[in-house]
């Protein structure tokens, strides 16, 4: 079977391991740690070999052979790479994903399959880094890419530190518990079978060992200033069989090493790296990410640019530089004077004079980051100008003026910023509200309408990115700046900095943020959420017939509270609760088993005469079906022209996908679970146009 190229690039996992202080320290015990290492042995003040990490997520490293569809025969840990970002702690769980990232043919030695994952603590910080190589040699050949040479050299002098090492005859028989349970460390007539006179250390047994004398020499006691620990492997070595770690400082927090077998003094494992020091500020940062930020010639928006670009974001500093009505012909003075900060700063940034009120505006600011850096990843909608007046002496002229600036600016901006996210497949937006939209506010009826609007225009594109990885969020910030500098008393003003918001707005532009269509209040180190809050209600009536008036006045109580009320996150789960109102919970059915359908493959082998063809007269959809677990599968349904055709397997381009385990699909099609009830208790998952899938009940009567 030839390697699957396909494979490259694609997401693996999430894969999650529970574990306890027990496995770290069985670990250690597995290589070579004892009472002359007790941190690492005993669970008062316990702590963990930076090299426990490789042996926690062996799990995940079968992923890439099975993705890859590697020859198991001819396979070997080529190289191991690991980068920490976190000292691990001693108990919890770890998440990984990741993804093969090359594939090099070696022609007649072989192939290189590359893999790399980020793990995950369930504290949610980030632990580490691995880079695996996977050397296959019987899958070389294959026209492929050629890997990319590397040199390495060993200082010419004696190693700074030699540590000798001694593994018993049994130390494979420790180490496996912790994962590897590979015959070959432990099976003699398998270990004879591939070659070898015994079973033989496993590499990565040994790699602990190195990890412990290198942690021994240069952060004495302190594991968690490991940073970096690489290596390849390049012979086998037998238990029992004495080990050396050679050690050479090149710089202040750098060493390069490797582990030779004592008795016969050839090289087990070459071309180390280790890299050491203190732990690295857990930051965020927006190293080589583009930001956008309207409005950023002064107050918010200049704080914001400041901020993204300290943290090493390239910034787009936009300001038309208008009057606080957005009054006069604008200057590019405020957007200037920003750049200038940031460059002198050591940041980088260019500034932009476009209004944000046009679409050609819009166009040309995303157009500026493009020219000036090839993408974009943030977008702040910040721009906004006032025009105040009560709601009978307000001119449409301004009522006008502050929407197209406010509300239809950021659709001009975000358009163009969304198309280019979309295409890349990330993105972080922030709307800016007001508490005058969420609230209300005397004399603003033109901003408040505007800032409402804006909650609105987040609620549909937190749908539309969502697949993309496209988080869109608002906030609505109390901080002082021009457009209220002579409103708000001078002690106020001074409690309100800008400064006392920004820090929430990074977030929500960072990738570590997993929020999406939120709304956040921020200012003066006051921080909360708002929602839009749906109480539970009530029915009036059978549901069949309207109710009267009256019915309305004698329930009207039931029907404002806001008692038990939840948030939902788009129109059909609200649509779904209000149809499922009269719905009553199913009741198992005392027919026959014979009349129900208790397979997923007999439904769809039932579709097709169960379809209404005079009620599919100009329907033109394709539904994919991801049924989960042991009896699921995946099939897809195309109706088109009055015809049902059926299928399994994945259709390319699906109208919508429906995703949900295999009984509750049974049950879903036997009326034991209303569709609806499915969808809102999140058993039914819709994706695509999901309108289209309220079609289905009228296509099939099954």
């Amino acid at each position: 079977m030839a390697l699957n190229l396909d494979a490259v690039g694609k997401k693996l996992g999430p894969v999650s391991k529970d574990y306890n202080w027990k496995d770290v320290v069985l670990y250690a015990l597995g290589v070579g740690a004892g009472f002359s290492d007790l941190d690492y042995c005993y669970e008062k003040n316990l702590k963990v070999i930076p090299s426990f990490s490789i042996a926690s997520i062996f799990e995940f490293l079968s992923h890439y052979a099975a993705n890859s569809d590697i020859n198991l025969a001819g396979i070997l840990h080529g190289e191991q790479d690991l980068i920490f970002h976190n000292p691990i702690p001693t108990e919890g769980t770890l998440i990984t994903e990741g993804k093969i990232t090359h594939m090099y043919d070696k022609g007649e030695k072989g192939a290189l399959v590359i893999g790399e994952s980020d793990t995950f603590h369930s504290n949610g910080k980030k632990l580490f880094t691995s880079i695996v190589t996977i050397f296959s040699r019987l899958d070389g050949g294959f026209n492929g890419e050629k890997a990319p040479k590397e040199t390495f050299e060993y200082p010419d002098k004696k190693p700074d530190f030699e540590i000798d090492a001694s593994p018993t005859l049994d130390q494979p028989l420790i180490y496996r518990l912790s994962g590897d349970v590979f015959a070959l460390h432990v099976d003699s007539e398998f270990a004879k079978m591939a070659g070898f006179e015994k079973p033989i250390m496993h590499g990565l047994c040994t790699y602990g060992y190195s990890c412990r004398a290198l942690i021994q020499s240069l952060t004495p006691g302190e594991p968690e200033k490991v940073r970096r620990l690489k290596c390849r492997f390049s012979k086998p070595i037998y238990p029992g069989d004495p080990i050396k770690t050679q050690i050479w400082k090149i710089e202040d927090n750098k060493a390069v090493w490797k582990t030779i077998n004592a008795k016969t003094g050839e090289e087990v494992i070459t071309n180390g790296i280790f890299e050491f020091g203190d732990i690295p500020k857990d930051e965020i940062r927006f190293d080589d990410q583009v930001a956008i930020i309207t409005g950023a010639g002064g107050g918010l928006g200049r704080i914001y640019a400041l901020e993204l670009a300290k943290r090493g974001a390239k910034v787009v500093v936009n300001d038309l530089g208008g009057a606080r009505d957005g009054s006069g012909e604008g200057s590019a003075t405020p957007a200037q004077k920003v750049v200038d900060e940031i460059k002198a700063l050591g940041g980088e940034a260019v500034a932009n004079y476009d209004s944000v009120s046009t679409p050609d505006g819009g166009e040309n600011i995303v157009k500026a980051a493009l020219d000036a850096y090839g993408t974009v990843d943030i977008l702040i909608n910040n721009a906004g100008i006032l025009r105040d007046k009560s709601f009978i002496k307000m001119e449409p002229e301004n009522w006008q003026t502050v929407l197209d600036v406010h509300l239809t600016g950021a659709y001009n901006v975000t358009k163009p910023a969304f198309k280019v996210m979309r295409e890349k497949g990330y993105g972080r937006i922030v709307m800016t509200t007001s508490a005058a939209g969420l609230y209300g506010n005397f004399g603003q009826t033109n901003y408040s309408s505007a800032k409402m609007g804006l909650a609105g225009l987040m609620n549909t594109l937190k749908l539309e990115g969502k697949k993309y990885n496209i988080k869109v969020n608002t906030v609505a910030p109390i901080a002082a700046s021009r457009l209220t500098e002579d409103i708000l008393p001078p002690e106020l003003f001074e409690k309100m900095k800008p400064e006392f918001v920004s820090p929430l707005v990074m977030y929500l532009c960072s990738q570590e943020c997993d929020a999406n269509g939120n709304i956040y209040n921020a200012g003066m180190g006051f921080f909360n959420r708002a929602a839009v809050v749906t109480g539970s209600g009530t029915t009036i009536g059978d549901g069949v017939n309207p109710p009267e008036i009256e019915d309305v006045v004698d329930n009207f109580d039931a029907i404002a509270s806001l008692k038990n009320g939840k948030v939902y996150f788009e129109l059909n789960e609200q649509v779904g609760d209000a149809m499922n109102a009269f719905t009553a919970p199913a009741q198992p059915t005392t027919s026959s088993d014979e009349q129900k359908i208790s397979s997923v493959s007999a439904i769809f082998e039932a579709m097709p005469n169960a379809f209404n063809a005079e009620a599919a007269k100009d329907v033109d959809v394709t539904f994919q079906y991801h049924i989960s677990g042991d009896g699921g599968g995946d099939w897809n349904c195309i109706i088109k022209n009055g015809s049902c055709t059926i299928d399994s397997g994945t259709h390319e381009k699906p109208t919508c996908t429906l995703k949900i385990a295999d009984t509750d699909f049974v049950d879903m099609i036997n009326g034991v679970l209303p569709a609806m009830q499915a969808y809102t208790s999140g058993k039914l998952k819709i994706e695509g146009d999901i309108m289209k899938s309220q079609l289905i009940e009228k296509l099939f009567k099954l």
